[in-house]
């Protein structure tokens, strides 16, 4: 079943709601095997679900292709020599191959009803045998399809599987193999005359001339059913070979569960909007059931291409893993250029994220503030709450963080150390360093505990940014009147 080159893969989501990390590594993987080879990536839409499918989703997939660097060879707004790419675009095509299976004796019309079938079902289950379909209408007589016709009953179409073992061998499980009783006819056109997925999958693989299907293990077991296809539509003309196939292992959430849509994890817009670069969010997406080596975890997307390969892609399920998602997301955040990275945050310097007015922005305090925020936040979105101080009229107010760093005495450290600020070189972040720590001192107080009460009286917050380096952007006036304002409201 080995297929010829040149790589041809193709990535087929449905655009339905929002898009999934899980369907994110799928096209990772399918992208990085075809750009490794030197083949072609194909996208196709796979919209024939018209009760599920919007146009919104399918502009949606489109957006977010985009934004992870992703780019296809044949697809919408590109074209290529397969179009249409729709599959709401290809009934003519479906309709005209499943006839030909139809004409060749490859598939049947089934008469049964939802109750027989259920009933016949349940008999087979009591009975301790498989409860698929049981062929009842694979060798109908033309005296009984002329019965049931009288009867007006509706009719599907089923694809005969034929009566052997099928064997493949999976790029990433090995040699596979499912026998005829586990594998029985299926329905490949609904009773309305719409082709169901095991029909148009296939047939857009075959006239697009796929050779490698990379998809989620769900899949596995639709695969036989689609390699006796595959064999049909080549006996038919309409296919030139079996495609090769290879199951990625399933993405894990918690409590060993199969990652869903409706995991909040799952949802690529919460990493788009919390601000991780994606970069980051597909270096860490590649690691989910394949490695780049024992001891390297942070690659360029360029790195995993060259190295990328499907016979390496452990079958084991693979645990989505949040906090490590973040971590290296926030190593490609240190790994950015400077001006790269003041770039990539403005959408959080603006509303709706900056909780300060347009006007208060200071372009050239940002840029000062921007390196030491670079070495701090582990998404973007976290860079809103790291410099509003420098933006605000005042700070944030923060009951918790007030009451966590105001223990003590510390209306008596913070009269020390405003004279000791109001004293010291605003230009040298040292010489304020000094400033709070002699005040410190001075209370017994070691430079940890010395600097919160006035971190708080500042920034609002008992963490963040290098403190004194912030004072010193921020500037004596502004940093003086904001350690006043605490001194009042501890006076009252």
């Amino acid at each position: 079943m080995a297929s010829a080159s040149p790589v041809r893969v193709r990535f087929c989501p449905s655009p339905t709601g929002n898009p999934h990390v899980g369907l994110v590594r799928t096209a990772l993987f399918n992208w990085a095997f075809a750009r490794h080879h030197g083949g072609t990536f194909v996208f196709r839409i796979e919209d024939t679900d018209a009760a599920r499918d919007s146009e919104e989703s399918y502009v949606q997939l489109l957006d977010s292709l985009r934004w992870l660097g992703f780019t296809w060879d044949e697809g919408p707004e590109v074209g290529g020599p397969h179009a249409p790419y729709r599959q709401s675009e290809r009934m003519d095509l479906y309709r005209d191959v499943a006839q030909k299976l139809l004409d060749g004796g490859y598939a049947y019309r089934c008469y049964c009803t939802t109750e027989e079938l259920d009933a016949r079902r349940a008999a087979a289950r009591a009975a301790g045998k498989p409860s698929g379909y049981d062929g009842h209408c694979r060798e109908l007589s033309t005296v009984q399809v002329e019965a049931y016709e009288g009867e007006h009953r509706s009719s599907i179409v089923r694809f005969r599987m034929p009566d052997e073992t099928i064997t493949f061998t999976d790029l990433v499980r090995g040699e596979l193999s499912f026998t005829p009783e586990n594998v029985p006819d299926f329905g490949i056109v609904r009773a309305n005359g719409a082709p169901l997925y095991t029909l148009v999958n296939p047939v857009d693989d075959a006239l697009m001339e796929i050779t490698h299907v990379l998809r989620g293990e769900d899949l596995l077991s639709s695969t036989p059913r689609q390699i006796a296809l595959y064999k049909a539509l080549i006996e038919l003309g309409v296919a030139q070979a079996v495609p090769e196939f290879g199951h990625l292992p399933y993405v894990m959430g918690e409590g060993n569960k199969k990652l869903s849509k409706r995991d909040p994890e799952a949802s690529l817009n919460l990493y788009r909007e919390r601000g991780f670069l994606p970069e980051g969010l597909l270096n860490y997406l590649s690691l989910l059931g394949w490695s780049f080596s024992k001891d390297q975890d942070i690659f360029s997307i360029e790195e995993m291409v060259a190295k990328f390969d499907i016979p390496d892609v452990n079958a084991n399920p693979a645990r989505f893993d949040l906090k490590k998602a973040e971590a290296i997301n926030a190593d490609h955040i240190r790994l950015l250029d400077p001006k790269a990275f003041a770039d990539a945050c403005t959408p959080w310097l603006r509303a709706p994220h900056a909780n300060w007015e347009p006007e208060e922005f200071d372009a050239a305090a940002w840029e000062r503030i921007a390196p030491y925020a670079q070495t701090r936040v582990t998404v973007l979105s976290d860079i809103t709450a790291n410099v509003d101080f420098l933006f605000r009229k005042e700070p944030v107010e923060d009951q918790a963080s007030w009451d966590k760093a105001m223990k003590g005495d510390p209306a008596a450290l913070l009269t020390t150390a405003r004279e000791n600020l109001a004293a010291a070189d605003w230009n040298d972040p040292e010489s304020l360093k000094q400033a709070v720590l002699t005040a410190g001192e001075a209370h017994g107080l070691k430079l940890g505990k010395a600097q919160a009460p006035v971190r708080v009286a500042v920034t609002g917050r008992t963490v963040g940014l290098p403190l004194f380096e912030s004072l010193e952007i921020l500037g004596a006036e502004k940093s003086l009147a904001r350690i006043d304002a605490a001194l009042a409201k501890l006076a009252a």
